[in-house]
């Protein structure tokens, strides 16, 4: 009984984070949030600070920071205006005081020259909060698949983790170079080291884009090379919630599916075909195909 309360205490937090997600423009006051869990205002900032690990306020604060500086990040068309406003703050000036008091740099500085280190930082408590409330797929939502050989061209991140944005913007901008929207040309991650276990400087992920496109020297001396996504069986598993969701379906994939399923991981990484991205849709909603390959 005691699994089954405390799950559905996490479900009625759940719809609290969803609701800031999809709605970081909405009333996000204690009492329309309350009422969504189902919950008193007189004591909702308590719980959720005791099941999410930080306050409330705080919370709405960086998730609607996070969305604002991915936009302003990845989305050079938007101007910081409509970033500030469709983020759920009146007026540029207020934006601009929470964005620096937060993540360190005015929204302009930070759209020409990312501190990633700083914005990681601050951004972390929203990833861990996450995790508190999140639901963990289980083995029974694991499909063996045939996938077909994929052509890809990749460009590979090493070191910090928490330098990889800088890495993202080179890949969109050779997207966007090269004409390969998400929408025609599948997008895929190749997990070559697990990032909570190794060091940060020995971290290596694939960014990987479908395509036959043949890179030119300038873009091969930039780092970026052709190759293949393999063909062959994989147990996939569709992860939903974002980055943070990815870590648990990766444990369920090698500790709870593969050990009884009597298969063999093939002599590849672990990679992922993205779905749908954040801030395109809200962070509750990127999906990915996560699949392992086999022999």
């Amino acid at each position: 009984m005691h699994a089954e309360t405390t799950r559905r205490y996490h479900e009625r937090m759940r719809r609290v984070l969803d609701h800031i997600d999809r709605h970081p423009d909405a009333d996000l006051s204690l009492d329309r949030l309350s009422a969504l869990a189902a919950f008193s205002p007189h004591h909702f900032h308590r719980q959720f600070t005791a099941c999410l690990g930080l306050p409330l306020h705080r919370y709405v604060q960086l998730s609607r920071l996070e969305r604002a500086s991915h936009r302003l990040a990845y989305r050079a068309g938007e101007t910081v205006t409509t970033v500030a406003l469709d983020a759920g703050y009146g007026a540029p000036d207020a934006f601009a005081r929470a964005f620096r008091a937060r993540l360190g740099q005015a929204p302009a500085a930070f759209r020409a020259a990312p501190d990633w280190a700083s914005w990681h930082g601050a951004l972390a408590p929203l990833t861990l909060a996450r995790r508190n409330v999140m639901t963990v797929p289980t083995p029974a939502d694991v499909v063996v698949v045939d996938r077909p050989a994929v052509p890809v061209v990749v460009l590979e991140h090493r070191g910090d983790p928490a330098r990889l944005g800088e890495t993202i913007r080179r890949f969109i901008a050779f997207r966007k170079a090269n004409h390969l929207p998400p929408a025609r040309h599948d997008t895929y991650n190749l997990f070559h080291t697990d990032p909570e276990a190794v060091a940060p400087a020995d971290h290596r992920l694939g960014l990987a884009v479908a395509t036959d496109h043949l890179p030119t020297d300038e873009e091969r001396a930039a780092g970026f090379y052709r190759d293949v996504v393999p063909a062959g069986r994989a147990a996939m598993l569709r992860v939903v919630g974002g980055d943070a969701a990815l870590a648990a379906a990766a444990l369920v994939l090698y500790c709870d599916w593969l050990p009884p399923s009597g298969e063999a991981p093939a002599d590849a990484p672990l990679y992922g075909r993205r779905l749908s991205f954040f801030p395109d849709v809200p962070e509750s909603e990127a999906m990915m195909e996560l699949d392992l390959p086999l022999r």
